[in-house]
């Protein structure tokens, strides 16, 4: 039956993911059923949507409740979820004012529109330039794209958007010697994840604050992966306490409905986009809205962040075990659950190895496996995955 779905799916959809060969049917907290009914314990949490696990029932009684109501009305009126959702990401956030995208993407691409705003009005010029890092990861939409700097994303797409220069990361002389007086910008992941776990270091994004401070650039921090409870704070520059000027946030914001935002201080609001110059036909509503609100609610009540940091710190102890044990192990980063092992060869045998026994992995670049379980996750499910993967890595080619 499985092979069947599989087919389908190949002869209908178009081919731009090479998927593992499983049918995923339904899932239960940490674990997930193929259509087999073959039990999986998920350390990937649909690439870190899945924070509060599978089939929590107050998060599905929300949504259900919204869709008997209406799902739909367009950014032309108001909506009570969307008022709600908007009141609970700033105040959990830190920042001033948000707005409501479909998926991370559309978020880095408002930010990019806002930081070209801003400079805009305050010279008049057209011709801004933005600061990006090395292996970065932003998206696929062309502005998302053009400042994610990993070339094979890029080239057969080209030109880019204008005006970006890549600066590395934790390098702060690197970004000091791209700066002009046409900097409108510098964008940042908190924490890298599909570049391969690179957390930023304090002093780093302490001196890029400075350096914003200092020429007028905006900061902007994205959080699409890293943020959300997932490194042991709701966003990870808290854990710093370097606010950026405009934040990008998606993954686990719906809970699994799609949804992202960008947000930003009330000087950037103040000072950029007006009535016209953005918009989304489905970003912010009522359906996407009583998901995220449901999610804040959900954190607080099970102590997420909490639970992140704790078994976080738990899991970085068990893989740090891992990567002694293991020659081909180079390298393990990370923070919260949200972390890395790099090997000197690829690790799709081992993927593939763990998939056939039970866990579900997936990696960041060819040769690092990344581990993303939903927040929920307990010691006792890391000990359980440690297994699979000590296997996992022993029978790997």
């Amino acid at each position: 039956m499985m092979q069947q779905y599989i087919d389908q799916a190949e002869e209908y959809i178009l081919h731009t993911y090479n998927r593992y060969q499983v049918v995923f049917d339904h899932g239960d907290g940490v674990n997930l059923y193929d259509t087999d009914g073959k039990e999986y314990l998920d350390f990937v949490s649909g690439i870190g949507v899945f924070a509060l696990g599978y089939n929590n029932k107050k998060y599905n009684d929300a949504v259900k409740a919204q869709v008997d109501k209406i799902l739909h009305t367009s950014n032309y009126y108001y909506n009570v979820p969307a008022a709600e959702a908007a009141k609970a990401v700033v105040e959990a956030s830190g920042m001033d004012k948000v707005f409501f995208t479909n998926s991370g993407a559309e978020a880095v691409e408002g930010a990019l529109k806002v930081a070209r705003k801003y400079a805009y009005l305050k010279d008049g010029k057209t011709d801004h330039e933005i600061i990006a890092m090395q292996h970065s990861f932003h998206g696929r939409t062309f502005g998302a794209l053009s400042v994610t700097g990993t070339d094979k994303y890029r080239e057969p797409f080209g030109p880019m958007i204008g005006n970006i220069k890549f600066a590395n990361m934790n390098d702060l002389d690197s970004v000091k010697a791209l700066i002009t007086d046409k900097t409108c910008a510098i964008i940042c992941e908190t924490l890298q994840g599909e570049g391969g776990i690179h957390p930023a270091t304090e002093e780093f994004l302490k001196g890029l604050r400075a350096l914003c401070d200092e020429t007028g650039a905006l900061l902007i921090l994205d959080e699409i992966q890293c943020g959300m409870g997932r490194t042991g704070y709701m966003y990870c520059w808290h854990k710093y306490g370097v606010k950026p000027d405009v934040m990008t946030t998606a993954k686990a914001l719906g809970g699994g409905i799609p949804m992202g935002a960008f947000l930003m201080t009330k000087e950037v609001a103040d000072n950029s986009l007006v009535a016209g110059d953005h918009g989304t036909t489905y970003g912010g509503n009522p359906l996407a809205g009583a998901a995220c609100v449901e999610v804040f609610k959900l954190y607080e009540e099970l102590n997420i962040c909490e639970n992140a940091k704790t078994v976080g710190a738990y899991l970085f102890d068990r893989l740090e075990e891992i990567k002694e044990n293991y020659d081909e192990i180079i390298d393990h980063r990370g923070m919260g659950l949200m972390q890395g092992l790099e090997f000197n060869k690829p690790v799709a045998d081992v993927i593939n190895n763990a998939l056939d026994n039970g866990l579900v992995l997936i990696n960041a670049g060819t040769n690092i496996i990344r581990f993303l379980p939903p927040l929920i996750v307990t010691k006792e499910d890391v000990d359980r995955m440690i297994a699979v993967l000590k296997e996992a890595i022993e029978n790997a080619h």
